[in-house]
């Protein structure tokens, strides 16, 4: 069932949930652990992430360095069959220009259609962490928004190579990121909007947002985004605080501003269990405020911990 469909037909706020793939080398016993914590929440959809490879350089013979090429959790496609498969509950991947050819992408889709998956969050991705800025492969997307016109010609049944017959469109719903405190990267919060209103026009159907602290900075986006002309559902993703190293580590790694009350009772906790306890009552503020303001869903960024959305979620919905 696609996202939209959940959206137009929900009498309530949806929830919903995002996944980390198992690392490579672990199974996905603990994919179930974190679903079977959270079903009883009616979970509308959960995403499921993708990353992109790593570079490690490991020591050979005479002393040099070889790099080598390491994906660190492989498994999207996998895990969002098995989750529709057992949970009967739609899963959907993230799919990312970084790592990928434009071939490597369309196959990865056929994969999806074949599975049955109904949904895909596209994205531009983030980049290799050693490299410091995104750089597209070769025969690559370098922007999120060539690769949703990928998947929306494939939609239309257009492939790859023009010489196909009898080609089968696939159907998927397509979301994309939005950003209440703009995207790093954009110059400023105009130029990130113009680009999100354009991948709603060439055919994106719902945004999730990045996660952000202060409710304020998602009901402005909001606003911004119909004064903007951009009518799609969007939904808030949410992260609950649950360790002092993050209040440093959440701004660096997802560029989002913490309200300076939130960091200052932090900043005044003993320990990481009183800073865990603080951030799941702001986040569950956070929660109440925005279901009160109809929101078409809260999805949670679980980071693969159950626990912590599990308690915001009984005391929300």
């Amino acid at each position: 069932m696609k996202i939209t469909q959940h959206l137009q037909e929900a009498q309530r706020t949806l929830f919903s949930f995002e996944l980390l793939p198992p690392l490579k080398g672990e199974n996905i016993g603990r994919i179930h652990e974190v679903v079977e914590s959270l079903m009883e929440f009616s979970p509308s959809f959960v995403d499921v992430t993708y990353h992109r490879e790593e570079y490690v350089y490991r020591e050979v013979r005479g002393g040099l360095l070889e790099k080598r090429t390491v994906r660190k959790r492989p498994g999207t496609v996998g895990i969002c069959a098995a989750i529709q498969h057992k949970y009967n509950l739609d899963a959907v991947p993230h799919i990312i220009c970084g790592g990928f050819s434009k071939e490597e992408t369309e196959n990865a889709l056929i994969d999806l259609d074949f599975v049955g998956v109904d949904n895909v969050l596209v994205l531009r991705g983030d980049p290799i962490r050693s490299e410091g800025r995104f750089k597209a492969e070769a025969d690559g997307h370098a922007y999120a928004i060539d690769l949703l016109n990928q998947v929306v010609d494939m939609n239309r049944g257009q492939y790859l190579d023009p010489e196909l017959r009898n080609t089968q469109a696939t159907d998927f719903c397509i979301g994309v990121a939005g950003y209440p405190e703009k995207h790093f990267e954009a110059p400023n919060a105009a130029s990130d909007l113009r680009w999100l209103k354009r991948k709603v026009e060439d055919g994106a159907e719902y945004v999730i947002t990045q996660m952000f602290f202060d409710n304020r900075a998602y009901f402005d986006f909001v606003e911004a985004c119909r004064a903007a002309g951009i009518t799609v559902p969007i939904i808030p993703g949410l992260k609950p605080l649950t360790t002092r190293r993050q209040l440093q580590a959440l701004p660096q790694n997802f560029h989002v501003n913490m309200p300076d009350e939130l960091v200052q009772a932090v900043e005044k906790a003993r320990d990481d269990r009183e800073v865990k306890a603080i951030g799941v009552e702001w986040c569950i503020a956070q929660a109440r405020e925005l279901k009160a303001a109809g929101v078409p869903a809260l999805h949670f960024y679980t980071m693969g911990r159950a626990e912590p959305t599990a308690t915001i979620a009984r005391a929300v919905f």
